[in-house]
């Protein structure tokens, strides 16, 4: 006999998921441990017969082969037929449940738990993927466990899966009549006369801006429907969270305690606080039954546990940008619409000059007064005057009802009357609702896709190498001495959340942002933090460079952080005068700061510091594009303003196995097809985007495993314009590539060449002869690679005119021992394969051969030592290599004819 156990007081989830199974495991039969909710009690009175129920009085134990259990991992919620785990003759004990983090009791053989709305949707996948069709009652009630698990897909638990599986029940024609009836049923009359005396009894508490109600019930028994009876408290008061206790007597010196609880507020946890008690459940609702317990005790427990858990609400200090763009009341039109096209912003501040704040004029204000000729005009005659401000500790709540009671979209946030930051509508919806903006328009805030999550720290600690994290921490502390929020950015995080081994990531290069100016309007605020920590680790260089309000501390071969590179800026943001240049730096806020950076994947912070260290900040869906496996561009203009990032976005493309984004490709293709950057080339001397930058990409790229890969990506993308327009990867620069490392392995195994130089010295050498030279200034080469790409052609021809006529092994070494061994390399590949194979003769055999005498031997013959031993070795060398000699005694031979003494 197998047998599919529902735990007592079983709910639709838990009827609902042991039908299923009885299609999945044919000939099983569901035993209801005990009792069931009034509407499941309804709903099995006219619907019994559909389905296998047996009494559990009826089973014979001793016949029992397996038993499966749903919705439920302990075995106190199975009544008595918990005696059933423990019989000899079982073969299998199953477990399908969707409660994550419980300690299960049961000695499960094999375990279905994930992390869905309900028990159900397990089911559902299982049957979907046996192509096992249901009649309609069977799909009916497993419906209703999903629909009632789930809140109808509103609970928080709720999850995609959860909607595909009520989808799919519909289409095996579940009733939907009978589900809004049964979803919900109402109260029963005791239930209602409970609720009646619940409200009269409701204590509450408000704190941190929720409201909190708890109330204890005595009944003369046990009460079926409890949970019902406190969501209908929750929508009657508007609460956010509840308590509903209910006491009842069992015997003369006994009673038992049953406690519901339902919580609306963000980050509280109920789950753990029940469990704690035995109790369990999920996040937004548990409960628990306890037995001869201090009822008032208990729920004293349970409310000053949610009371921990109920987060300080956001204050404008958190949700604000900092430092605020302002102008002056003489500011014309026309100029405050060139600095907003410049920041992207929506709307500016304005202030006299003694920093008070006076007015705010919209980009909506500003444009009507342009389209009626007012360009010249002062914005003083245009600005809104009767502003409403707010504080740096405002809270969310209170910033919510100003904005909608006043239908103001920002807030400018003064403290001790000077302008501090500005919170916008976008900033307050983000934190609320964490709502993506997908059609990206609007300004630089309306811009930003995602939002605020917590992670696990001490999971990503773990990732971490030990002497990495203490170095972070040791940086966060002193970032809060200061008042100063800190966040570990850019490549370390994506690093971070990609790696999958614990305790070995060394990444070598970390980059920090300060954030500080909520507190301090010290620019430097990033150097500052930089020397502290160099105070602390003496062994680091410092390095500053004020133009970019950055430091950096370097570590060379260090016993613990090895090479490492820490990068610590304070917050800014960036104006790119014209394309390629160096961008334009002013200091800014965290959110500002990463938008002016690459990729998604790459602007996402990690808040170091307390009180919400751990906090992830991804507004722009970096997440997302992480776990889609893609590179996302922030704006569109990011390539137009910098080409590197185009070989940025190729090298992390190959590096991670990642796909460009097509938006993201045709940003690229729309740049390189523009022109843009031959224009700006021939318009400014100064184009460090196609310079320095190119060069340090190129390196990145070169050096590394995957650089073909790259290249060829590049390559496709039109990318190798950005070195040379007429640079492309054609079927000749593959094969001299190939052959490059060839060479490279054979004539260079200890790498004295820096290799990845050789490779850009490869593609440069494939542009015509009169760009060589250019290029490899212009990319700021090595003297030495310059010189050699600016004569190429002319030993190339010289090589390739006399080789053919040196008849000699030694006539062959004298002409190509007077080129080094990149530049012979260089003219190999170039040459035809005849001459290709002398030059590799020479390489590997002819420039080799030592002379059959040296120095000391000469010495000891009786030469005296001077200029002429370099020819004698010399003309030795040449003997042996022509045959002449093929010994030391007939060296010393040719030495007495050439040589007399």
């Amino acid at each position: 006999m197998d047998l599919i156990l529902c735990h007592t007081t079983a709910d639709f989830d838990a009827l609902g998921a042991a039908v299923g199974l009885t299609r999945l495991l044919p000939g099983s039969k569901i035993v209801l441990t005990g009792g069931s909710h009034p509407p499941v009690r309804d709903f099995l009175a006219l619907h019994r017969d559909e389905y296998p129920l047996i009494e559990r009085r009826s089973v014979n134990p001793e016949k029992i082969r397996s038993l499966t259990v749903v919705d439920t991992q302990q075995r106190d919620r199975l009544g008595k037929a918990a005696e059933w785990l423990d019989l000899p003759n079982l073969k299998e004990i199953i477990v399908y449940d969707h409660h994550l983090g419980q300690e299960s009791d049961i000695p499960a053989t094999r375990s279905h738990i994930d992390s869905v709305g309900a028990t159900t949707t397990l089911i559902v996948e299982q049957l979907q993927q046996q192509q096992i069709s249901l009649t309609p009652a069977e799909a009916t009630v497993m419906a209703l466990g999903i629909h009632v698990d789930t809140g109808s897909l509103t609970f928080d638990q709720s999850t995609p899966r959860d909607a595909l599986a009520l989808a799919w029940l519909m289409q095996q024609d579940a009733s939907l009549s009978v589900i809004s009836t049964y979803r919900d049923p109402g109260l029963s009359l005791q239930l209602q006369q409970l609720l009646t005396e619940s409200l009269e009894n409701l204590e509450y508490l408000c704190l941190r801006g929720y409201t909190i109600a708890w109330v204890t019930i005595r009944t003369k028994n046990f009460v079926p429907g409890l949970s019902s009876l406190a969501s209908e408290l929750v929508e009657l008061t508007e609460i956010d969270a509840i308590l509903l206790a209910n006491e009842y007597p069992l015997g003369e010196d006994d009673s038992r305690l049953t406690v519901i609880g339902r919580s609306q507020i963000p980050k509280t946890n109920l789950n753990l606080l029940f469990q704690l008690l035995g109790g369990g459940g999920h996040s937004q609702a548990a409960s628990l039954n306890l037995r001869g317990v201090d009822s008032q005790a208990i729920l004293k427990q349970l409310l000053d546990g949610i009371k921990t858990q109920i987060p300080h609400p956001p204050t404008a200090r958190d949700l604000m940008s900092s430092p605020v763009r302002t102008i002056l009341p003489e500011t014309t039109i026309a100029e405050a619409q060139r600095i907003l096209l410049r920041y992207g912003h929506s709307g500016l501040s304005v202030v006299d000059t003694q920093g008070q704040l006076v007015g705010i004029i919209s980009r909506r204000d500003l444009d009507i007064a342009l389209h009626h000729g007012f360009s010249h005009a002062p914005v003083k005659g245009y600005m809104t005057r009767n502003l409403k401000t707010i504080t740096p500790d405002t809270t969310l709540p209170q910033i919510e009802s100003l904005m909608v009671t006043y239908d103001i979209g920002r807030l400018p946030v003064l403290e001790n009357g000077q302008l501090v930051g500005i919170v916008t509508r976008t900033d307050v919806l983000r934190e609320l609702h964490q709502e993506r903006d997908e059609d990206g328009e609007g300004d630089e805030e309306e811009r930003e896709r995602g939002g605020k999550s917590n992670i696990n720290l001490p999971q990503l600690q773990n990732k971490l190498a030990p002497q990495l994290w203490q170095l972070l921490t040791t940086a966060s502390q002193e970032a809060e001495k200061r008042g100063w929020h800190l966040y570990l950015v850019g490549g370390a995080v994506r690093d971070l959340l990609l790696a999958e081994t614990a305790g070995s990531l060394m990444i070598k290069d970390i980059d920090l942002v300060v954030d500080g100016f909520h507190k301090s309007a010290d620019v430097g605020a990033g150097v500052e933090l930089a020397k502290a920590l160099q105070q602390l680790y003496p062994a680091a260089r410092l390095e500053i460079h004020g133009a970019f309000q950055t430091a950096a501390l370097l570590w060379h071969k260090d016993p613990e952080l090895d090479s490492l590179w820490v990068d610590i800026a304070t917050a800014r943001t960036e104006f790119y005068p014209y394309p390629a240049a160096n961008p334009e730096v002013e200091a800014s806020s965290i959110r500002q700061d990463l938008y002016r950076r690459d990729f998604t994947i790459n602007a996402i912070a990690l808040r170091l510091t307390n009180p919400r260290a751990g906090e992830l900040l991804d507004f722009f869906g970096g997440l997302l594009d992480l776990q889609a496996k893609q590179i996302r561009v922030l704006h569109p203009n990011s390539f137009i303003e910098d080409p590197t990032r185009i070989y940025r976005g190729v090298r992390f493309a190959v590096r991670f196995g990642f796909q460009i984004e097509p938006q993201t490709e045709e940003f690229i293709r729309y740049a390189i097809n523009s022109g843009v950057y031959d224009r700006t080339a021939q318009e400014n001397s100064r184009t460090p985007a196609l310079q320095t930058r190119l060069k340090t990409e190129l390196k990145h790229i070169l050096e590394a495993h995957y650089w073909k890969s790259a290249l060829q990506l590049l390559d496709n993308l039109g990318a190798l314009q950005c070195i040379h327009p007429s640079l492309k990867l054609d079927i000749e620069l593959l094969r001299q590539l190939r052959l490059l490392e060839r060479c490279l392995r054979r004539f260079d195994p200890q790498q004295t060449l820096i290799h990845w130089e050789m490779r850009l010295e490869v593609l440069i050498a494939h542009l015509e002869p009169q760009y060589r030279a250019k290029v490899a200034k212009n990319l700021q080469l090595q003297e030495d690679s310059i010189k050699r790409l600016q004569n190429l052609t002319s030993a190339q021809t010289e090589v390739m005119e006399s080789l053919p006529k040196r008849q000699s092994p030694s006539q062959v070494v004298q002409l190509l021992r007077q080129y080094d061994l990149p530049m012979l390399i260089l003219i190999a590949l170039q040459s035809p394969r005849s001459l290709r194979h002398q030059i590799w003769e020479y390489l590997t055999v002819l420039a080799n051969v030592q002379p059959l005498l040296n120095g000391n031997d000469l010495k000891k013959l009786g030469y005296k030592p001077g200029p002429q031993y370099r020819q004698i070795l010399d003309d030795i060398v040449a003997a042996t290599l022509d045959g002449v000699i093929k010994d030391r005694t007939e060296a010393e031979k040719f030495l007495a004819q050439h040589y007399p003494k």
